[in-house]
Formats: structure tokens, sequence, C-alpha cells
């Protein structure tokens, strides 16, 4: 599978990247974001939220582990950073399958409960303000959601 790498000038093409990924998302996507700490994980995700139409203010759930909005699906906004030894109670497979969008930052620290089929987001410092983003989807649904994004992104 290819990986799909774009470049982001400043935190507002991040947001716009993501919004754009957002409108093509659809029940049980599951979305996982790595990368360097402060690339922009939480800004591809309010991007994410706006593609979702989610009109309420979206932060880091970095010390609720799970945040919930809703919009045209309901996004599950996942932080699992200092979550490392208590994985087991927090029953993240049933939000990967309740009918809306699942975002995971630092999704390699629990490799093993995620879902086989995903998009993970890597997000890079490229500069003072540029990032580099790779996309990897792994599974067909995937591939062509990179695909319409790719597409309308850059083929104008």
């Amino acid at each position: 599978m290819a990986n799909y790498e774009m470049r982001s000038n400043r935190p507002e093409d991040t947001y716009w990247i993501a919004e754009k990924l957002g409108k093509l998302l659809a029940p049980n996507d599951v979305i996982l974001l790595e990368g360097d700490l402060g690339a922009g994980k939480t800004t591809f995700t309010k991007g994410l939220a706006a593609g979702l139409d989610i009109q309420r203010t979206v932060n880091s759930p970095t010390f609720t582990i799970i945040k919930e909005y809703q919009g045209r699906l309901p996004l599950y906004h996942m932080d699992v950073y200092r979550v490392k030894d208590s994985l087991e109670d927090l029953g993240l497979e049933e939000y990967f399958y309740n009918h809306g969008v699942s975002v995971v930052e630092w999704a390699h620290l629990i490799e093993g409960q995620l879902p086989s089929e995903n998009l993970t987001v890597y997000l890079y410092y490229d500069g003072d303000t540029s990032r580099k983003l790779v996309l990897q989807p792994k599974g067909k649904r995937y591939e062509v959601l990179c695909e319409e994004l790719w597409n309308e992104n850059f083929s104008h």
C-alpha cells in the first residue's frame, strides 16, 4: 500500500487537510495519529471535527482519555499516551464499532487493540512552522479514502 505525503506550511493548512478528510469519513472509520509532540495532532483532530460538522470546541483529551463530540457522525477522540498499563478497563473496541469516527492519538501504545484496517496519519516537524503529514492506509476502505483526499487536494 502506498503512503501519501503532504506538506503543511502553517497550522491552518493542517486543519484544512483534516477538514477535507473529515468530510469523507464514514461510520466506524478509525484514524490513528502519530508523530512529534506538538506537531499538530490536536489541530488535525479539530479539522476532522469541522469536517464532521461538529460545533463544539475540540481539545486534547489528555487527562480524560476519551472525549465524545456529536456532529454528522459521532467523534470519539482518544489520547492513550498515559494509559499504557490500564487499557483493558477502557473498552476501546466499543468505540471502534459504535457507528462513529474514532481518532486515537499515540495509537502505537495500544497496537494490539486496534482494528486491523485503519488510517495512520504521521505528523512531523519540517521546519519551524511547516509539517510533513504522511498518511498510511491499511485496508481497501482507507486506500480509497486517501485517493479521494489526494485527488481533491492535488488534482486541481
